[in-house]
């Protein structure tokens, strides 16, 4: 008997691996299925440290950055990418380290400093990310850099710099103010997980079918990464391409009509909300009448999309609603940047459109200012499952949006990209974004002052918004043990990077 038990021991530790996504698992014992740490190899970890200061480092200090050892940078001047990394997944308690390969060499000449990140760690248990420092030929091992806002998934996970980094980047202002998103993911490799390829043939069926391929244990990791659901707007797609079922539904769609619902989401411009929140002019933004904000003084999102579409000629125009307001520079109560984008609007034909807004500055308002000119990947519309979705389309300032921003900002300079999905249907289901935003009317911001302009009621308390979807440390926020992001089947990323540049606002005018 105590042969026979040997194998089937042995064959129910190999399940537990493959349910959790593990890449190694010590088979000599039945006991090891039970093992608490995990090996884990080939992540990377994206973060721009603080996008103020990349902006000061490569302008006013006319500095460099210089990656080396297999780190890069994105281009604009955007964040820094780590890669190969290594360590191990604590099953138990849901947490995991690892480390990355790749320096960082920041310097400049005319403010007389040079310093070198290396051995860079990011440890969800004490949710840091730390650094090597080397500076003045002196090198200080395993610097807490940021304190972060741990998810499940560890994409854009918010972060906050801590008392040593400000020491290490040269402005003690820079202690406790937000940094840039972190995202650590695991490198796709070329071949697919056993259990990716049955879930996306089999998407279609429901997620009963997509489930059955996996452990009940990692039903809920695999359903979120593998988008078996058609809501997500990638998910959609990709059903479009593996299964009759989408293509069915778009054959059916009528050819044009009335929009139903629908929302766009749009950050307007990464470097401005930086400049509002936490830069020099010490404001807050506000969100109000829908709209709301994602953590971390993320992206906005307007609501309740109306318009016409026609998929034959191309076409679309979508408002939305919701208003979000900037406002910075205070002086004894008046404010020398107070900004307020309201009633949107999305014109696009066969590939190109325009973003419309009502905009109030400084108490004077004006109505459909065409604030950049848009380009789609593609001039093809097709609404899948009920649904148009356009995502990451190019937004370049145009000579009025400029002016909106007070003329500091050149006309064609790029502007965050814009994601938009229409219902063209009652009851479509339009997706769900990236479900961590803000409530309606919260606000981010670094005082505490009313930051609300006109026709604004959002609170204007200053903060970087709610941690929805994660918790501080550990990753499993539910009863599947192991994160999205940590093994396996992981979701991919888009990491975006906002080009620095820091904003002039115009000063109120006094009377005489």
């Amino acid at each position: 008997m105590p042969a026979a038990r040997r194998p089937l021991a042995l064959a129910a530790a190999v399940a537990t691996a493959v349910a959790l996504g593990a890449t190694a698992l010590a088979t000599t014992v039945a006991s090891t299925a039970s093992a608490a740490e995990i090996p884990l190899s080939g992540y990377e970890l994206t973060w721009g440290i603080k996008q103020s200061y990349r902006t000061y480092v490569t302008g006013m200090a006319a500095g460099t950055f210089t990656p080396a050892d297999g780190a890069t940078q994105a281009a604009n001047n955007g964040a820094f990418t780590f890669t190969e990394g290594t360590g191990s997944y604590d099953s138990t308690a849901h947490t995991l380290a690892l480390g990355f390969k790749g320096g960082l060499k920041i310097a400049s000449t005319l403010h007389g400093f040079e310093l070198t990140l290396s051995d860079v760690k990011f440890d969800s248990r004490t949710a840091k990310i730390t650094a090597d420092v080397t500076k003045s030929g002196t090198t200080q091992d395993d610097v807490p850099f940021a304190d972060v806002t741990v998810t499940r998934e560890m994409t854009d996970m918010a972060t906050r710099l801590t008392a040593e980094a400000a020491t290490v980047l040269g402005s003690a202002g820079y202690s406790g103010a937000a940094g840039d998103p972190l995202t650590v993911v695991e490198k796709k490799t070329e071949s697919p997980s056993p259990s990716a390829t049955p879930s996306a043939s089999t998407s279609a069926s429901g997620s009963a079918s997509a489930s059955a391929s996996a452990s009940p244990t990692a039903s809920a990791s695999v359903s979120a990464s593998t988008s078996a659901s058609p809501t997500p707007t990638q998910g959609a797609s990709e059903s479009s391409s593996a299964s009759a079922s989408p293509s069915d539904t778009a054959a059916d769609a009528p050819v044009s009509g009335d929009i139903t619902d629908g929302t766009l989401g749009w950050g307007v411009k990464q470097s401005f909300r930086t400049y509002v929140v936490d830069g020099v002019a010490k404001g807050a933004i506000t969100v109000s009448e829908g709209a709301t904000q994602a953590v971390g003084n993320g992206v906005f999102t307007f609501v309740d999309g109306s318009g016409t579409y026609d998929t034959d000629a191309e076409t679309l125009s979508a408002a939305f609603a919701g208003a979000v307001n900037f406002k910075g520079h205070e002086d004894n109560g008046t404010y020398g940047l107070d900004l307020t984008l309201s009633d949107l609007r999305a014109t696009i034909g066969n590939g190109a459109g325009e973003l419309t807004a009502d905009v109030e500055s400084l108490g004077e308002k004006s109505d459909d200012v065409v604030l950049a000119d848009l380009t789609t990947d593609t001039a093809d519309l097709a609404a899948v499952n009920d649904v148009i979705t356009l995502s990451d389309v190019t937004a370049e300032l145009t000579a009025a949006g400029a002016k909106a921003f007070g003329d500091f900002y050149e006309t064609g300079a790029e502007l965050d990209p814009v994601d938009l999905s229409v219902a063209v249907a009652e009851g479509a289901e339009l997706p769900s974004g990236d479900g961590g935003s803000e409530s309606t009317g919260g606000s981010s911001g670094t005082t505490g002052g009313t930051a609300g302009g006109s026709g604004t009621t959002g609170s204007t308390i200053g903060g970087s918004g709610s941690t929805t979807g994660g918790v501080t440390g550990g990753l499993a926020s539910t009863g599947a043990g192991v994160p999205v992001g940590a093994l396996g089947t992981a979701a991919a990323v888009t990491m975006a990077a906002g080009a620095g540049v820091v904003v002039a606002v115009r000063r109120r005018r006094t009377d005489a």
